[in-house]
């Protein structure tokens, strides 16, 4: 069994194939932290209750605290507010009475196989049984508030979740002021902060630095996860390296604004905190109401980030993306975007078309500009209508058209905004993210909707349905191009104006879910502004996420490295564009380690560009299961090298590899040798560029030579090797 209780101990051992867990319900019902780190089998470990006080400045529990036991310092498994904890808190409540003191204590728990899912929001799920849950019971005796911390184990798949739920279970109505998702103490600060910071056309770059005593950490407060700070970090034990050393690896599921965080003591403890931002958040709890929060995912490996990396991937192919397109093999694609911008009718879209079919693309994307009198970014977002200027006849005409190519189509939308110009706003100006006696500020010449409220999303979810319904689309790209600003609802009371943020995101996840349950064929794309809202919630509706605006391949290839630390390649949107900074080779390369398609004008390229496109869509077909099913190895980082990136695929069967090197300043005279990853020691795999066979132990340990086969600026090579018998 995954989870076991001790009842001599009043212990709870959680396992993962990575890992074990080991949670104490200690004297006074406190509900304590023993363990979390490589397996073992033990199910008690002594002496981890208590840790040193600071003499008369950490205040005891009047009944236990002459046995040395102080909640300033214990490994407290949910750290509250206000009762002698004065670490950072995951949970405080505003009572009936004003103040916030907060402390719950066990009453009882239940464990079960399987996973139950959380009420509106999106989270990861079992398949056939192969998880166990525990659910721990906890009283705040004084708020009457229940709380309910949950467990879920993915043995196998080396993975734990953790959520939280709160209930009002008095006669009074109480506020929760923050609630995180989970809390863990750990016992030393010798890790490293790892993160993913960035901005527009500059996401999920890798920062590491080593803790500090304090508080630290990564938040967004933007209204969504944001291009600035991603909902995922990790803590590496200090020269720790992609293949070794002990990696904890924290991913929020959620596309809101959120808070990672953590604190390290006066005794060199850590305590971490994921969940909600609790800046503009509150939620009020009526009596019998209750509160969910969105779901964590942890890992822990002693396989260094690389490790780490790998069980996150193969969790979200496997227990987070669903639906059709989890596993159906995706149409290549072609996006008007960056070939046209605004400037198409039916005449360009189809001569797209025909260009892209003669190439071997499968899927032609019309992207901004195709609704209401839309020729710029000035006007029309939230009249999803055609704009028959631009397409007379509308969509039929020329879906009818693109398909009779032997493409299919697909379409934009960005469906939480509005334009001030537009009809919807003329119509219902109080629709949007506002607040009272302030002039809302715009960004890229549009609001936001407000779609907390049931009567705008019902408005947006008939134009989608109107469109969607009546006409052959087999592709939806879901953009977001702004931030939130001015958070507020024209239907909220004063009371309740700190849970807009929530409400708002809880509006996206019931929009979205309308549509991918209701047109299920329908591949959906999730975008923002690029990479600006990639994270697990969003895997949940849209299997891929366009990674960034910026579609040059070196910069790629630092976004993808940093994306991939918890990202599967299944889900990143790469594409090849019409950028002049590197030839279409090693556009091909990045874009290849992705979902793969293309961002250009099919029409303008040589008969020498054509060639390589053609090579490229064959090479793309021959390597579809390994890109989206094997393990990822980076093996030269360029946040680490500043003359090349290297990364490898290897097939889940260990049968096929892929190497891909892209040079980006030239090395005279270096010497190139890539130890590769992930093979299988005793078996033998054949050079598919050279014919040469070698062991897998031999490209592990001496490694595959590269020197001079990537040697200028911009070049690429892509090296495969398949077992032989």
């Amino acid at each position: 069994m995954a989870i076991i209780y001790d009842s001599t101990h009043r212990t709870f051992k959680l396992d993962t194939k990575n890992s074990s867990y080991i949670i104490k319900i200690y004297d006074e019902n406190y509900i304590l932290n023993l363990y979390y780190g490589a397996p073992i089998p033990d199910t008690y470990l002594a002496k981890r209750e208590k840790r040193y006080p600071n003499a008369s400045f950490s205040l005891a529990n009047p009944v236990i605290g002459e046995h040395g036991f102080t909640p300033d310092t214990a490994p407290i498994e949910y750290g509250c507010n206000g009762a002698a904890d004065f670490r950072i808190s995951a949970l405080a409540i505003r009572n009936a009475s004003g103040d916030s003191v907060t402390d719950i204590r066990y009453t009882g728990h239940k464990i079960y196989t399987g996973k139950e899912e959380i009420p509106n929001q999106p989270s990861s799920y079992a398949v056939d049984g192969d998880a166990e849950t525990l659910e721990l019971y906890a009283i705040d005796a004084v708020t009457g508030a229940k709380v309910t911390l949950y467990y879920t184990v993915f043995a196998d798949a080396g993975v734990m979740t953790r959520r939280v739920r709160v209930e009002n279970a008095s006669d009074k109505t109480f506020d929760i002021e923050r609630v995180f998702s989970m809390c863990v103490d750990l016992p030393t600060m010798d890790y490293e902060l790892v993160s993913l910071y960035g901005r527009h056309a500059k996401e999920r770059h890798i920062e590491r630095r080593p803790l500090a005593h304090g508080v630290q950490g990564v938040e967004s407060k933007r209204g969504v996860s944001s291009h600035a700070q991603n909902p995922f970090i990790a803590l590496a034990e200090c020269g720790s390296t992609e293949e070794h050393g002990s990696v904890y690896g924290f991913n929020l599921v959620y596309s809101g604004n959120f808070s990672a965080l953590v604190e390290c003591d006066f005794n060199g403890t850590s305590r971490v905190l994921l969940g909600i931002n609790p800046t503009d958040f509150g939620w009020k709890l009526a009596p019998g109401e209750a509160f969910d929060t969105p779901e964590a995912v942890m890992v822990y490996t002693d396989g260094g980030m690389g490790e780490m990396s790998r069980v996150f991937h193969r969790f979200y192919n496997t227990h987070l993306i669903r639906g059709k397109w989890q596993y159906a093999k995706r149409p290549l694609l072609i996006n008007s975007w960056e070939a046209a911008y605004f400037d198409f009718d039916t005449d360009k879209l189809v001569a797209f078309a025909k260009a892209a079919k003669e190439m071997g693309i499968e899927m032609l994307v019309m992207d901004d500009g195709w609704f209401g009198k839309r020729n710029d970014d000035t006007n029309s977002l939230g009249d999803w209508f055609v704009n028959t200027d631009k397409l007379p006849g509308g969509l039929a005409p020329l879906i009818e058209q693109v398909n009779a190519e032997g493409l299919k189509f697909g379409i934009w939308y960005e469906p939480e905004m509005i334009s001030p110009d537009s009809e919807l706003f003329r119509a219902h100006p109080d629709w949007c993210v506002h607040v009272a006696g302030r002039e809302p500020m715009i960004g890229r010449h549009q609001y936001v909707l407000d779609v907390s409220r049931k009567d705008v999303r019902e408005n947006i979810w008939q134009q989608m349905y109107d469109v969607l319904s009546k006409h052959k689309i087999d592709y939806v790209k879901w953009d977001f191009n702004r931030n939130i600003s001015d958070a507020g609802s024209a239907i909220l009371p004063p009371e309740r104006q700190k849970e807009f943020f929530h409400r708002f995101i809880l509006g996206t996840y019931d929009l979205m879910n309308r549509l991918v349950t209701t047109f299920p064929d329908i591949l959906f794309e999730n975008c923002s502004g690029g990479g600006g809202r990639f994270d697990p919630a969003m895997l949940c509706y849209s299997p891929q996420i366009w990674t960034s605006d910026n579609t040059d391949p070196i910069d790629r290839l630092y976004i993808q490295f940093g994306t991939s630390l918890a990202y599967p390649a299944s889900c990143m949107s790469a594409h090849v564009s019409a950028c002049r900074r590197t030839g279409f080779e090693t556009r091909g390369s990045v874009a290849m380690w992705g979902t793969f398609g293309y961002e250009l004008d099919p029409r303008k390229l040589t008969a020498e560009e054509v060639a390589i496109v053609k090579e490229q869509i064959k090479e793309y077909h021959d390597t579809y299961d390994l890109v989206r099913r094997g393990d990822l190895y980076r093996l030269v980082s360029p946040f680490e090298n500043k003359h090349r990136a290297i990364w490898e695929i290897v097939s889940p069967e260990k049968d096929r590899a892929m190497v891909t090197m892209v040079t980006f300043h030239c090395e005279v005279c270096g010497i190139v040798i890539a130890k590769l990853r992930g093979l299988d020691p005793q078996r033998y795999y054949k050079n598919e560029m050279t014919g040469e066979i070698l062991s897998g132990a031999a490209l592990m340990n001496a490694g595959l030579v590269l020197s001079g086969l990537s040697a200028d600026d911009g070049e690429s090579l892509t090296v495969y090797f398949t077992a032989v018998e």
